[in-house]
């Protein structure tokens, strides 16, 4: 099996990078696709590591993977949980249909879900749940017929610069998203507090909450961050993943495919996300490459738990607390029309708005559109100022659907002023 086609770029040969986002639902599978990813992975319902999030049914598949192929991507469902015998009872029944949609592939982390999806001749990409972390493992896994690794998030660069080398495999990373404090996400903390297991897709996430130690003689030991000690802290949240800084070591260490984490994550989240590392790898690859503060600004914009580099540079140190984002979305109204000869939407709302600011309309089929308010119209006349109650007319970069919501994205720091 030989790996993707080469291009030279300023003398060095570099690969073209597969950008794979995450789709908790159809919005945000419109989302990717309308920013800029290669693919787009999602769960089936039972059988992945996002219980608790919306996921996609058989018919559901079926209606998405016509979906991205229509667009000219790729498609690719997650079946990473652990597998017991009824599991693979119900598996030899979904994989066939799943095959029979034309999914471009499986991501699993159990051997007895490969060969389900071998025997029905499905193209199969290993999960990171498998924590695949040397290159003998890499050897063995192509005896099975499998096409893509994504490795072991605990691999240091230099780490993934030997295996991509050594490798006949595609190579995938994750390169932006949470982190978890447990190997490569196999953790026992929520089922053995909660007995909802984290490995079956039910964690409740008490690593992400405040914590303090305790010895056995009942004395508390401070944690010391910094200049001041702290009695509790976030000490088993690690902060988000972001490699925006990195993306020329990245495509110049053979890696394959570049991976968003998020499938517990909305539509503007993907949008965003997707979007700015689409643009940082077109950069790249056509010789322009100079980093973009406005990436790291809209970055911070959406949800994160603060920025740091995972293992590639060094292990992580850093904690953080539950959502660092910059701001926040406010829901302020519905769109009731769109006019597409003068590209124009029509909105109820039920919260001020006024030019300037900055919105997010969101719908299964519209995905997610960020824009700035240009202009406000109410029965023809222009306005600077629109108030809850009101029906107004908003230009908008891109067709908008009836019934999707409209979100205000407003400064977190605004809203915890003396004024609000």
């Amino acid at each position: 099996m030989s790996k993707p086609i080469k291009k030279s770029i300023d003398h060095v040969v570099v690969k073209i990078v597969e950008l794979l986002a995450p789709a908790r639902d159809f919005a945000a599978l419109n989302a990717a696709i309308s920013n800029g990813a290669d693919s787009v992975y999602l769960g089936i319902h039972g059988y992945n590591l996002r219980a608790y999030t919306k996921n996609f049914t058989i018919k559901d598949i079926k209606k998405a993977v016509k979906h991205c192929h229509d667009f000219n991507k790729k498609i690719y469902v997650c079946t990473n949980t652990i597998i017991k015998d009824n599991d693979i009872i119900a598996l030899n029944d979904i994989i066939p249909r799943l095959y029979s949609y034309d999914v471009d592939a499986m991501i699993v982390s159990d051997l007895g879900a490969l060969k389900i999806a071998r025997d029905n001749d499905m193209d199969v990409h290993i999960s990171v749940q498998a924590n695949i972390s040397n290159t003998k493992a890499l050897e063995l896994l192509e005896d099975l017929c499998v096409k893509r690794v994504i490795l072991s998030r605990e691999l240091s660069l230099d780490e993934i610069k030997i295996i991509t080398k050594k490798s006949k495999l595609e190579i995938e990373v994750f390169v932006h998203g949470a982190m978890c404090m447990a190997v490569s996400g196999r953790c026992f903390l929520s089922s053995y507090l909660y007995n909802k297991s984290a490995n079956c897709g039910e964690c409740l996430q008490p690593c992400r909450e405040e914590w303090k130690l305790v010895s056995e003689d009942l004395e508390e030991l401070k944690l010391i961050r910094g200049h001041g000690d702290y009695e509790k802290t976030h000490l088993m949240s690690p902060k988000d993943l972001c490699m925006i800084e990195h993306i020329p070591n990245l495509i110049e260490s053979g890696i394959d495919a570049f991976k968003i984490e998020g499938r517990a994550r909305a539509a503007d989240y993907v949008s965003t996300v997707t979007k700015v590392y689409r643009e940082a790898i077109d950069k790249y690859e056509k010789s322009m490459w100079e980093l973009d503060e406005n990436w790291i600004h809209d970055l911070k914009k959406v949800y994160n738990r603060g920025f740091d580099t995972g293992f590639y540079f060094k292990p992580p140190y850093k904690n953080s607390k539950y959502n660092e984002s910059s701001h926040i979305k406010k829901d302020i109204g519905l769109v009731c029309n769109y006019y597409h000869n003068v590209s124009a939407a029509e909105v109820r709302l039920w919260d001020d708005l006024e030019v300037g600011d900055e919105i997010l309309v969101q719908g299964n089929t519209t995905g997610s559109l960020i824009q700035k308010v240009k202009s406000i119209q109410i029965n023809g006349k222009d306005i600077k100022n629109a108030k809850r109650g009101d029906n107004v007319g908003i230009l908008v970069k891109r067709k908008v659907r009836p019934n999707d919501r409209v979100y205000k994205r407003i400064p977190r720091n605004a809203l915890e002023s003396p004024n609000h």
